[in-house]
């Protein structure tokens, strides 16, 4: 049990990042509220975000910028931090028009719960079939 404690408190951002990203998977899977359900969303996209760049940290690693006094410098991957950059713009960029599509069926259906925006769409869509025939 001591050794399992040890390699959770040396792997920490791991284990964070999968703590992370179970709880935003239970925020989307329980939640019917599509702003809670965007919300869960993110959060695993922050899990992803901190596995990757915990993935390219070194221990006892340096900054990548090559230092002419110091040659046997272990230097921590840059690649990472820079690709997750990246993706924090795109998944702004995702949830901005997410909540602008949320934003759209508040004011078509008057809520944002998901299970009653189905049960609106299915009553509309049995009286349309009723009329037409």
């Amino acid at each position: 049990m001591k050794a399992l404690l040890e390699k959770l408190i040396i792997n920490y951002p791991y284990f964070f990042a999968v703590v992370l990203f179970a709880i935003g998977v239970l925020t989307v899977l329980t939640r019917s509220n599509l702003f809670k359900k965007l919300l869960g969303i993110n959060i695993m996209g922050s899990a992803g975000f901190i596995l990757f760049i915990a993935s390219g940290n070194i221990r006892g690693g340096v900054e990548p910028i090559l230092h002419t006094s110091d040659h046997e410098a272990v230097y921590v991957n840059p690649l990472p931090s820079a690709l997750m950059l990246t993706g924090i713009v795109v998944s702004v960029s995702v949830t901005a028009f997410a909540l602008s599509l949320i934003i759209r069926l508040y004011k078509e259906y008057g809520t944002t719960d998901a299970q009653r925006i189905a049960r609106m769409r299915n009553e509309v869509k049995k009286i349309d079939s009723n009329d037409r025939r």
